[in-house]
């Protein structure tokens, strides 16, 4: 598409013979008492051409050719798709996309947000895709329950903000997967890790450590779970626990559960803690819990320590130090009956790697620190910093030699 024609497809002129023509589909669809989805694209497509003829002469509006065919693919994108973000979607340079109102959508490239050229005619328009995310998983966003978590078809974890929470119309977050995942040695070629550390956390997976992730928003938390998950025993049996599924697990036996929200009658909600505690009796080698963020901490930290080594999760905080005290919180919630130093001692038991991730001001997500947790001293956290970011490439203490920590591991993950 040419500038030009860009320009023109902004205009409200366009978008109003786009709401036009795409009505006049609908009314022919109708008329032989079939939906888009059941003609084929080419039968689809003819019905589209007609209506556009239609419509155009009626308005008197004069398209060139590469207009016609504008209009043309963003009326079958309507029909079928998730319509003006449907060309974002399917653009391998986006990362994220997110909408703020019907006329304001930003895309994240290599890290930096810019404002994209495409629109929505307005908030009604923005609102039907929106049911159209939502009731594609079963699942509803009203007045009633304004915000909601979903996924798309090909992997991309989404949530909806509506009015009235959101103030100045309808808001969309969307975080796309790669088509291809990226592993460990594009992570070192990024500059996100050092290779000794790859290497090390590599021997902390097989060894059966239990890993926790942390990081704030958009560090990457979950690209660093999907990379060190590929270092697991295809042999062994995982459950992944999600709140809208976005692991992208490589291993041949893999079971995953998605927890779901209340129904209309605000009842039959399915919670991370309740899917948790069910994971426990399908006899999983290793859970990975998406995120942990409530009650369910206890079950997480039930499951690390009593026979299903090797399971990860990920949490929001700021460094090593903060995760375990955000634990202490989350357990707190919970309403566990535990003294101040019997509730360190279970996190010290269960929890043995924390690995701590950040996005950088000029995008790049990076590695910032590895740090063993080793047990309590009275009341205090034993921590082992193995690695932090700013260090040489070859580090210190146990990240400087790779074969005589991976023994370590090894021996420790079978006492």
């Amino acid at each position: 598409m040419n500038a030009l024609t860009q320009s023109y497809a902004l205009t409200d002129s366009y978008r109003g013979l786009e709401a036009a023509a795409f009505r006049a589909v609908l009314e022919r669809l109708e008329a032989r008492g079939v939906t888009a989805d059941r003609l084929p694209r080419a039968a689809l497509l003819t019905e589209v051409t007609a209506a556009m003829a239609s419509v155009l002469e009626a308005s008197r509006a004069a398209l060139n050719a590469a207009e016609r065919a504008r209009l043309a693919e963003d009326l079958m994108d309507e029909l079928l798709g998730l319509g003006p973000l449907e060309a974002l979607l399917s653009d391998d340079t986006v990362d994220d996309i997110l909408v703020n109102g019907p006329r304001q959508i930003f895309v994240e490239r290599q890290g930096r947000l810019q404002l994209a050229a495409a629109r929505f005619r307005d908030d009604a328009h923005l609102l039907a895709v929106i049911q159209r995310i939502v009731g594609a998983v079963g699942r509803r966003v009203d007045e009633a329950t304004p915000f909601c978590d979903a996924r798309l078809a090909d992997g991309s974890r989404v949530n909806v903000v509506i009015p009235p929470v959101a103030i100045d119309g309808a808001s969309i977050s969307i975080r796309k997967p790669r088509r291809q995942p990226l592993s460990g040695i594009d992570l070192v070629r990024s500059g996100a890790m050092p290779r000794a550390v790859l290497d090390y956390l590599t021997a902390a997976v097989q060894a059966r450590l239990n890993i926790l992730v942390i990081g704030g928003t958009g560090s990457g938390k979950t690209t660093l779970l999907n990379v060190l998950s590929a270092a697991i025993d295809p042999a062994e049996r995982l459950v992944t626990i999600e709140d809208a599924a976005e692991l992208r697990l490589v291993q041949p036996h893999v079971v995953r559960l998605e927890t779901r929200p209340p129904g209309l009658d605000g009842r039959q909600a399915i919670s991370t803690r309740e899917l948790t505690r069910n994971a426990m009796r399908m006899r999983p080698d290793r859970l990975l819990l998406g995120e942990v963020r409530g009650p369910e901490a206890v079950e997480m930290l039930q499951a690390m320590s009593t026979g299903h080594d090797g399971s990860m999760s990920t949490l929001h905080a700021n460094s090593a130090r903060d995760a375990l005290w955000r634990l202490e919180m989350l357990l707190g919630f919970s309403g566990l009956p535990l003294e101040p130093r019997a509730l360190r001692r279970f996190v010290a038991s269960s929890v043995q790697l924390i690995v701590g991730v950040q996005r950088a001001p000029d995008g790049q997500r990076r590695v910032m620190e590895v740090a063993e947790l080793c047990g309590i001293d009275g009341d205090v956290y034993q921590m082992h910093e193995l690695w932090s970011h700013g260090q040489s490439s070859q580090g210190r203490g146990a990240i400087a030699d790779q074969s005589r920590y991976a023994a370590r591991l090894a021996q420790r993950s079978h006492v």
